[in-house]
């Protein structure tokens, strides 16, 4: 009996660490991608995705209106900021100055529609595309109102570009993915621009081989939340797309067809689904990104 009873305690604990400590242990993770002409002055991108935001949710609010103290050159909103409808004021207040930065936002699936309980055994077996309720219940228009009054730029299926500290960036976008409201076209990376920036919610790689085929240099994406239930020294057991294991959060690179590689960060984000309120060796964050000259780490290879 005794022995039956380490495996129930050791479950229990462990859950109690993932549902407890852990889903509110916010982190920011600092990275550095040399990416801009040799001799450039580095830019400061912080890439935040999947804060999946309830009213109730404190802590995490204060977290983020911390990160204003950054400072950061650039905004970059990777999609899913709502988890319930009375959400927004609240996203909002989390968001603070940051809205007054040069910003940049893309929707993911939760900007649109609630969170759904789900068989968590969906997650295992399908992740090909999203489930497209009838009718949106989010107050996405308030809240694209809301950011670009601010002046964020929407990317959603569009290009764009901003000039910061004498850089001109080029930008493109897409609608979610894993709802399938993407719209990818054929325009080349602008490369006239100190960089061509790809930002999308959901890493499918439909995405990820157009913008690197096209010339982009570095795409940003979330959708992912890391993995979210992780096996420590093993990691990420599903991706929720058709995105490899291996790159399912920080920096990695992509590569098709021959074309130079882009940089791709993809961030494990900020929230889980009020249904699975839990994370477990994938604690929960933002991503300061320092975009430097290449001559600076070395070049992309």
């Amino acid at each position: 009996m005794r022995k039956l009873l380490w495996p129930a305690a050791a479950a229990t604990a462990s859950l109690a660490y993932a549902s407890l400590y852990e889903v509110n242990a916010f982190t920011l993770r600092e990275v550095t991608v040399p990416v801009l002409e040799p001799g450039s002055a580095p830019l400061r991108i912080l890439h935040l995705s999947d804060v999946h935001m309830t009213p109730g949710q404190h802590r995490k609010q204060d977290w983020l209106s911390g990160l204003a103290a950054l400072e950061p050159d650039l905004v970059v909103d990777t999609g899913d900021n709502l988890a319930n409808t009375g959400a927004l004021p609240s996203l909002l207040r989390a968001y603070g100055d940051l809205l007054d930065l040069p910003g940049v936002f893309v929707f993911g699936s939760n900007d649109y529609y609630s969170p759904r309980p789900k068989n968590p055994l969906h997650y295992l077996t399908d992740g090909a595309s999203g489930e497209v309720q009838v009718e949106s219940d989010l107050p996405w228009r308030e809240m694209r109102g809301s950011f670009t009054r601010r002046g964020w730029r929407d990317l959603g299926n569009r290009h764009d570009e901003l000039t910061i500290k004498g850089q001109r960036l080029s930008f493109v976008g897409v609608d979610d993915p894993h709802l399938g409201f993407d719209e990818l076209d054929e325009m080349r990376a602008d490369a006239s621009a100190a960089v061509s920036i790809g930002v999308t919610h959901a890493p499918y790689l439909r995405v990820l081989d157009r913008w690197n085929s096209l010339g982009h240099q570095l795409i940003l994406a979330g959708h992912t939340h890391g993995g979210q239930l992780c096996i420590p020294g093993y990691g990420a057991l599903v991706t929720n797309c058709d995105l490899d294991t291996a790159r399912v959060k920080g920096l990695h690179t992509h590569q098709v067809d021959g074309n130079n590689p882009s940089w791709l960060h993809v961030s494990a984000g900020l929230g889980t689904s009020p249904y699975a309120p839990v994370r477990f060796a994938c604690r929960p964050e933002a991503t300061l990104l320092t975009l430097t000259g290449i001559d600076s780490v070395g070049p992309l290879s």
